[in-house]
């Protein structure tokens, strides 16, 4: 059993959010008498920590979900550069670690894609590898989806990874044709060797957390719990 999930996706607006709070949401409604945790590592911008405050009862402080925070929306290099400040990863791995040893299964919400920058030598995807996480990779189901799969997985592959599956998230509304055109299962795992754990339907309320259960527990969670 993983006692920790790194959740990326293969770009800012992938659906990272959307899987971490679903995975929650289960946790607590299944399992309610296990420790569990969420972070956001690195965050620049108001965004997933003031989010998850709001909508769970955390046993953390805001420092515990994110001990890195940036004024600016930007990626972190960039915003700590324009405070003055640098990205600090040890008081990161610092928080990472404690909790690790204090919960029974802590979600990690990476920041932007796996090749988002993290500092000017290191992405998502480095840190993950260093860090030895299991990684679940998020991808949208669009157009062009099956390329972007395909060349995060050999990202992912090239750093040595620990990447557990793939979850297909739909952005938008999609009709079962659009999903089954545009994310076909068989031609992704086929292409990645990489399995797919499920796909996620559009959800028009991130609130209502007995359905967001519901939809996590369609996934192949015992791949990745």
């Amino acid at each position: 059993m993983l006692n920790t999930l790194l959740i990326t996706g293969t770009d800012t607006d992938a659906g990272k959010t959307v899987l971490t709070t679903a995975l929650a949401a289960y946790w607590q409604k299944y399992y309610p008498q296990r420790r569990w945790g969420i972070m956001k590592p690195i965050q620049s911008g108001i965004g997933d920590c003031e989010w998850y405050q709001n909508l769970f009862a955390l046993e953390q402080s805001p420092q515990e979900i994110t001990p890195l925070y940036f004024q600016a929306p930007l990626a972190p290099p960039i915003a700590a550069a324009r405070e003055n400040r640098r990205v600090d990863l040890a008081l990161v791995w610092q928080t990472l670690s404690k909790l690790r040893s204090e919960r029974d299964f802590l979600l990690v919400e990476a920041l932007g894609g796996l090749g988002s920058p993290v500092t000017e030598e290191l992405t998502v995807a480095d840190l993950a590898a260093d860090w030895r996480l299991p990684t679940v990779l998020v991808v949208p189901v669009k157009l062009g989806a099956i390329a972007g799969a395909v060349a995060n997985v050999a990202l992912a592959k090239q750093l040595r990874v620990h990447l557990v599956g793939i979850v297909l998230n739909c952005v938008q509304p999609r009709s079962d044709a659009e999903i089954a055109d545009w994310t076909p299962h068989q031609l992704i795992q086929s292409l990645t060797n990489t399995p797919v754990l499920g796909c996620l339907p559009y959800v028009d309320n991130l609130t209502d957390l007995d359905k967001l259960a519901q939809i996590a527990s369609n996934l192949d969670l015992e791949t990745l719990m």
